[in-house]
């Protein structure tokens, strides 16, 4: 079997998918270990018959709905290379408006504050995607303390610091396990909170795992209870109602609170921010229109 041939063949069998040449391309690479570019100009280079088992078991797993990062290990977001597993939430291009307002928001106020003094938390960090890739695009020796509830969703953040940092930015950083900010010690104050929690209603959760995407639903699911099981709402919301008065708390005077959030429940977010205190709140509409990332100030 050529290239071109596996190529042909990958497409067909995912014509369901969305994407079916761009998830072809992406397995053939992870299968082949030659690039894009590599086989569009060698379409003739035969297989290698390890090369065809791969490929082909690859895309029996993407037919059934598992998505391409989840087979490869491997998802691209703010153009740095992450680790997934099913382990943590797939980065979507679009929580990469967080990271962008994160960086806007320091270079403005750099003047006003002092770099080796800033202290940032990713709550709820998953992959660690956003704090990682804020501290990558900063270059500066700032503190970043990544929490999340799921201990195995840590271990995948802690492989990802050491895939993505350089050394001496590692050791600024502080991994915490627990539900939400419960595990931050009482008088820690941040400069800046990152937070992209789940906040998906309970039902649409169940819909969108129909497909096989095997998300964590964990890292979904908005009507999620407290740890201790107390029951959670239907709106998507119950995760964000506890965040918030615990971000008000730690965040420092003057310092910023960011927060993704859903089409489903933007507006009502903002408006929990805004009773909670902070001041100078904002939504942001994503690449698709959609209301998804809002600000808070503490002044």
């Amino acid at each position: 079997m050529t290239i071109r041939s596996a190529r042909c063949e990958g497409i067909a069998q995912l014509a369901s998918s969305p994407t079916p040449a761009l998830d072809t391309d992406v397995l053939l690479e992870y299968s082949t270990g030659c690039s894009r570019s590599c086989f569009l100009s060698h379409g003739e280079t035969e297989l290698t018959a390890q090369q065809i088992t791969d490929f082909t078991a690859a895309v029996a797993l993407r037919q059934t709905g598992l998505p391409v990062a989840y087979i490869t290990g491997h998802k691209e977001f703010y153009g740095i290379d992450f680790l997934v597993t099913k382990d943590v939430l797939i980065p979507k291009p679009d929580t990469e408006l967080m990271v962008e307002h994160a960086l806007n928001w320091i270079t403005g106020n750099a003047v006003h504050i002092l770099t080796d003094s800033i202290r940032i938390a990713d709550i709820c960090t998953g992959s660690g995607c956003i704090g990682l890739s804020l501290l990558h695009e900063l270059r500066i020796p700032v503190s970043l303390t990544l929490t999340d509830i799921s201990a195995a969703a840590l271990s995948i953040a802690r492989q990802n610091a050491l895939h993505v940092l350089p050394q001496e930015q590692q050791k600024n950083i502080s991994f915490l396990q627990g539900d939400l900010l419960q595990a931050v010690p009482e008088n820690t104050l941040f400069t800046m909170l990152l937070s992209n929690p789940p906040y998906i209603p309970a039902a649409e959760v169940t819909g969108l795992l129909r497909d096989g995407r095997s998300e964590p639903r964990l890292a979904l699911d908005g009507d999620a209870g407290t740890a201790d099981g107390t029951a959670g709402s239907s709106d998507g919301l119950a995760v964000i109602r506890r965040l918030v008065p615990q971000a008000f708390a730690h965040l420092a005077h003057g310092g910023i609170f960011m927060l993704e959030t859903g089409e489903y429940n933007a507006e009502e977010a903002a408006l929990l921010i805004k009773k909670t205190g902070f001041t100078q709140v904002t939504t942001y509409r994503d690449l698709a229109g959609q209301l998804r990332l809002t600000t808070g100030s503490k002044q």
